[in-house]
């Protein structure tokens, strides 16, 4: 038997990071990744996650690389049987901001050019109030925290678990829709899917408009598929 815990978030700040960079537009996607809902909701492996914090901060002023681990701290979670899927927004606004940053020309030497070099940039923020929703799965209840951090400036975010539900996954293969978002690499290798649609974002591209076969859960009128973390071909 698995808990079902159907979460919603409502943001208290802005919520910004860089979904797609388009010349000077900086744009924030109305989804969550839920490799970022595992580090906010504090899921991921305390003891393998804070030791590479602490790698981290050893560097004040300098550090050499910043590259993510997210096979090894999320590859915990699988063996204990915990997985996120990714939010999509339940009601959402967005705001353009304006931000400048000073030329540093004073130590170079001046050369004449034709080069109109903007120095100013805008960045698409999803606004505060917006409302989110997902769903967190594991062998037992979860006590999630009430107030979570996300996004490039840590923009304050409060949790609500509106249900819980112990559910058995359905042992039947059949052809059906999921309306939402999905990791691709989490469904791929363990259903047939046959239809979606892409929205591309780092550090992988989410789906949504699914049309799938294989072992799902039932929670009120959905199918959700029995998913895990995958990082490559089983």
């Amino acid at each position: 038997m698995t808990w079902i815990h159907h979460c919603q978030l409502e943001l208290h700040d802005s919520l910004y990071f860089a979904t797609r960079e388009m010349g000077r537009l900086y744009e924030t996607e109305a989804v969550l990744h839920n490799y970022a809902l595992c580090y906010a909701l504090g899921l991921v492996d305390s003891e393998c996650y804070q030791t590479q914090v602490a790698l981290q901060h050893s560097y004040r002023y300098f550090c050499a690389e910043q590259v993510p681990l997210y096979e090894e701290h999320l590859s915990v979670l699988n063996e204990r049987g915990i997985y996120v899927t990714p939010a999509h927004a339940l009601h959402y606004t967005a705001t353009l901001n304006t931000w400048k940053y000073a030329s540093n020309t004073y130590h170079v030497e001046m050369e004449k050019t034709q080069k109109n070099i903007p120095s100013f940039g805008r960045a698409k923020e999803i606004a505060a109030e917006s409302r989110f929703e997902f769903f967190v799965f594991s062998p037992k209840k979860l006590q999630l925290a009430q107030w979570i951090r996300l996004g490039k400036w840590m923009s304050k975010a409060e949790l609500c678990v509106i249900a819980r539900k112990e559910v058995q996954p359905s042992l039947s293969t059949q052809v059906f829709d999921y309306p939402h978002l999905l990791n691709p690499l989490d469904v791929m290798f363990s259903h047939q899917v046959y239809s979606y649609d892409t929205i591309n974002m780092s550090p992988v591209s989410l789906i949504k408009n699914i049309r799938l076969q294989g072992h799902y859960y039932s929670y009120e009128k959905l199918k959700i598929p029995v998913m895990k973390y995958y990082f490559r071909a089983p």
